[in-house]
């Protein structure tokens, strides 16, 4: 077999190119057996229109709560000018407004870096487990003493075809760190900053790349938000 992509000879049973790491098409040979968990190779349905209209939909919510925070932050000042001995408009006016357009410029930052982001292809090339701490304060008052508060920190790390390293952690949480194993190929799917596993045949789970959530394998829609799952 001949990779569609460099060229170079393949062994027929291989899942991936050894020369440029391209996933190749995987025939059973045997037309009687059924595959207990998803499918092998990189899901279609990621060009189903739901996905575009719920990256559309996110970046639209997350704008409107920026001009909602923006808004409260806005008229808080004002009334505060108007009412307090400490601070007069329109010095607060100005103030609530400075702080209501950072909000507006992180959202539209934040929508700006989310239509950037590209696809990528990757492999897992490590699994890391990492003990640590951070500090945290007795209540919402720092003169009430600080402790050091501990937490497990599970890893996956992935190298891009250029050479690239990305980390998905979790605190405390494994279920994400179970589901990857070294050696596995994935994809970045930029329009919902989302990663999709190649081979998920073996899988009972499988996460929700428009939402994150978790669904059981046999569901052809996400429980939570119906979107198509990549399986």
């Amino acid at each position: 077999m001949i990779c569609t992509n460099c060229g170079r000879q393949i062994n027929d049973t291989a899942a991936f190119c050894p020369g440029c790491g391209q996933p190749v098409s995987i025939q059973s040979t045997n037309g009687s057996s059924q595959p207990t968990g998803g499918s092998i190779g990189y899901s279609p349905r990621i060009s189903d229109p739901a996905f575009a209209s719920y990256a559309k939909q996110n970046n639209s919510w997350s704008l409107i709560f920026a001009l909602i925070i923006a808004a409260i932050a806005i008229i808080g000042f004002y009334i505060y000018g108007e009412r307090s001995s400490e601070m007069d408009n329109p010095q607060a006016l100005y103030i609530g407004m400075v702080i209501g357009g950072m909000f507006i410029l992180i959202a539209l930052f934040q929508i700006l870096g989310r239509k950037r982001d590209k696809d990528w292809d990757g492999i897992v090339i490590d699994k890391l487990v990492e003990n640590k701490r951070e500090k945290k304060y007795h209540g919402n008052d720092r003169d009430s003493g600080w402790y050091w508060q501990e937490y497990t920190e599970y890893s996956v790390v992935i190298r891009t075809q250029e050479g690239k390293l990305h980390r998905v952690s979790d605190r405390n949480n494994t279920v994400k760190f179970d589901y990857y194993n070294i050696g596995d190929h994935v994809r970045h799917h930029g329009l919902l900053h989302s990663l999709e596993k190649y081979d998920k045949s073996r899988d009972t789970i499988i996460f929700c790349n428009a939402c994150g959530y978790l669904n059981d394998i046999s569901d052809d829609k996400c429980v939570k938000c119906k979107r198509p799952l990549l399986k």
